[in-house]
């Protein structure tokens, strides 16, 4: 009785986590719209931070909990999440159109996620350098973090405005969105309603996925870092995956990339460096091998994306192979 209560927890939590993340980037892509922000800044700014709520929420509540259970999801479900993102989401919205990729995210945003990912993995196993018996991302870890995570958003914006002033001087304004031009624009009541509605959303349906999250391992006898790698982050990437697929269909492949390449960088930057200035968070269960395989897959990204700057269907089928066969590893 009680494992089918953490169940029924855990898919009513991921469902009103992803009802509230989908309302809140609507409303946010909404208010971003009115200020006429390029389809490219929105992808790796307020489509990536909303879809990325629902990681904040779940390793907030976890960290905040303060047990075994709960902390192992907080750094586990990032990794997860991001290795979803990359070897997932990408491949797969690959799979179903190829995806044309610009040289600027080549050169610059798909490194940063790069970093981001070397960063993440110096800090997580710095006890590898020091002979330290544990390992913790500390305060001081969280204000690095948060360090890069202003440096990427000045770089968002300074990109924003750049483009912003380029298109002036070539008159192009008009030609920024031309697919938004024949649609009614969000009025500011519908906008306010839809980000209240999606926090409301995030923050009851997170805490539901955390007690059901961390009930099913504690009953099943799983590891809860598998169950934050698999079942967590899968769970709380399903915006993504929505977002990515629908804007690949559609041929919006600047905000397809753009949303995996920034949520990757708010879910180390951003999660990871405000939860752990909160509370210490211990990298529980994790091995160096789950450290490589995020490097890598941001490596194996980028490699792919230098090739006549797209992600062509065989390569996107590769990446989400190797995310199968990787499930397969951790789990037997």
């Amino acid at each position: 009785m009680t494992m089918l209560l953490n169940l029924i927890y855990t898919v009513v939590g991921a469902t009103l986590v992803l009802i509230g993340a989908n309302k809140l980037t609507d409303g946010s892509v909404g208010l971003a719209k009115r200020f006429g922000i390029p389809e490219l800044v929105i992808g790796l700014t307020v489509v990536a931070f909303g879809t990325s709520l629902p990681e904040f929420i779940v390793s907030l509540l976890a960290g905040i909990r303060n047990d075994v259970a709960s902390s192992a999801l907080s750094i586990s479900n990032v990794v997860g999440s991001n290795l979803f993102n990359t070897l997932v989401i990408a491949g797969v919205s690959a799979v179903f159109c190829p995806i044309a990729i610009s040289r600027s995210t080549v050169n610059k945003d798909i490194p940063l996620c790069i970093l981001a990912s070397t960063v993440l993995m110096a800090l997580a196993l710095d006890d590898i350098v020091s002979g330290g018996s544990e390992r913790f991302l500390t305060r001081g870890d969280g204000v690095a973090l948060l360090a890069f995570f202003i440096i990427f958003m000045s770089y968002s914006l300074g990109l924003a405005k750049h483009r912003s002033r380029r298109e002036a001087e070539n008159g192009e304004v008009e030609a920024v969105a031309p697919d938004d031009t024949a649609e009614m624009p969000m009025s500011g009541l519908r906008i306010a309603l839809y980000i209240v509605l999606g926090l409301a959303g995030l923050l009851g349906g997170g805490q539901l996925f955390v007690n059901g999250a961390c009930g099913v391992a504690r009953e099943a006898g799983v590891s809860e870092a598998v169950i934050g790698l698999t079942l967590v982050a899968g769970g709380t990437s399903l915006p993504e995956l929505a977002t990515s697929i629908v804007a690949a269909r559609k041929g919006q492949s600047a905000l397809a990339i753009g949303n995996v390449v920034g949520s990757n960088l708010f879910n180390i930057f951003w999660i990871l460096g405000a939860c752990s200035c909160i509370m210490p968070l211990p990298v529980t269960g994790l091995t160096p091998l789950d450290f490589l395989m995020l490097l890598g897959s941001s490596v194996c990204f980028w490699l792919f994306s230098r090739t006549s700057y797209r992600l062509a269907r065989w390569e996107g089928a590769l990446m989400a192979s190797a995310y199968v066969v990787y499930i397969i590893w951790l789990i037997y």
